[in-house]
């Protein structure tokens, strides 16, 4: 009996264009980054008859040409820049360009054996104006630091006043996103969930919603490991290393750190006894606190989700 063997492709996108290659096939196709190149794209691979795609994350120049090919069908795998990287390790491959990239993302790719569902593109749609929210409190915080230090009186001023202007338009910004989000009754519903876990605001609420889809589809230990605040062994023979944190979502760890430590403090009687437990055991301060504690609780699992 003959075996299926599905058709891979790899992307290697940049601003500007987009390199396309087969798995084990010598045909390439260069693409704009734009539109009509997408659509150029996905008539290509249909005629080739590929069935998954591979990309790598590239800082965003990747989410248009991804969303286009999952509506047309494909299934797309998106890659951390590090597994790709840790590939050609493995393979020795030191040489490095775009037509080469794209050929071990394809390889890459067929390797794949395990295809995680795409998020919901709603929730990819409100990715954008949440980091711009956050932008704002990184924006707020450097102009208090600036009027704080600042001797000019009419400086001093200047500062005052564009803080209140951003702090409107970051409350107006976000109460926009919330109402957004509230449009859709499924997600009105997970949002209402978490926000009604003691020591969680609605601020903290969104970023997880958002920057975590897969939130009531996955373990405590999963979603730990998804936000980088999961403790990993550093243990080689009768060495015992310290654990520590690594890798994960930057923009949701520091969403949970802000709700956790408070929580820990004040909010949250399980985050409090625990912090009590870990610290009469001799943890230090800020391993006691860790946003991984949040994951404890279980009023997370979306009430439209089985529980796993």
């Amino acid at each position: 009996m003959s075996k299926h063997i599905t058709v891979c492709a790899g992307i290697d996108t940049s601003k500007r264009k987009l390199d396309v290659a087969l798995a084990a096939k010598k045909e390439r196709l260069q693409v704009d980054n734009t539109p009509g190149g997408h659509e150029r794209l996905s008539s290509w691979l249909r005629l080739h008859g590929v069935g998954r795609v591979g990309i790598e994350a590239s800082g965003g120049y990747e989410f248009a040409v991804v969303a286009a090919l999952r509506r047309h069908g494909f299934v797309v795998v998106v890659f951390q820049p590090a597994q790709v990287r840790a590939y050609a390790t493995f393979h020795l491959q030191r040489a490095k360009n775009d037509k080469i990239d794209a050929a071990l993302i394809a390889s890459c790719t067929a390797e794949v054996k395990k295809i995680h569902a795409p998020p919901d593109p709603r929730l990819a749609a409100f990715a954008g104006p949440l980091t711009a929210i956050e932008q704002m409190t990184d924006d707020l915080t450097r102009l208090k630091t600036r009027r704080e230090s600042c001797r000019d009186a009419r400086l001093r001023q200047l500062w005052k006043e564009e803080i209140a202007r951003l702090q409107k338009l970051q409350q107006a910004e976000f109460k926009a996103l919330v109402a957004t989000i509230r449009q859709h009754q499924d997600l009105a519903r997970c949002l209402a969930l978490i926000n009604s876990v003691e020591g969680i605001g609605l601020r903290t609420a969104v970023a997880i919603l958002v920057r975590m889809p897969e939130i009531g589809q996955i373990t405590r230990e999963q979603a730990a490991a998804l936000a980088g605040v999961a403790p990993y062994d550093d243990d080689s023979g009768t060495y015992v290393g310290v654990r520590h944190i690594a890798g994960g979502r930057e923009r949701l760890r520091g969403a949970l750190y802000a709700a956790a430590l408070p929580a820990a403090f004040r909010w949250n009687p399980q985050l409090i006894a625990l912090y009590r437990r870990l610290t009469a055991a001799g943890k230090l301060h800020k391993e006691t606190h860790a946003p991984v504690s949040l994951f404890d609780c279980r009023p997370f699992l979306r009430p439209d989700l089985p529980a796993r």
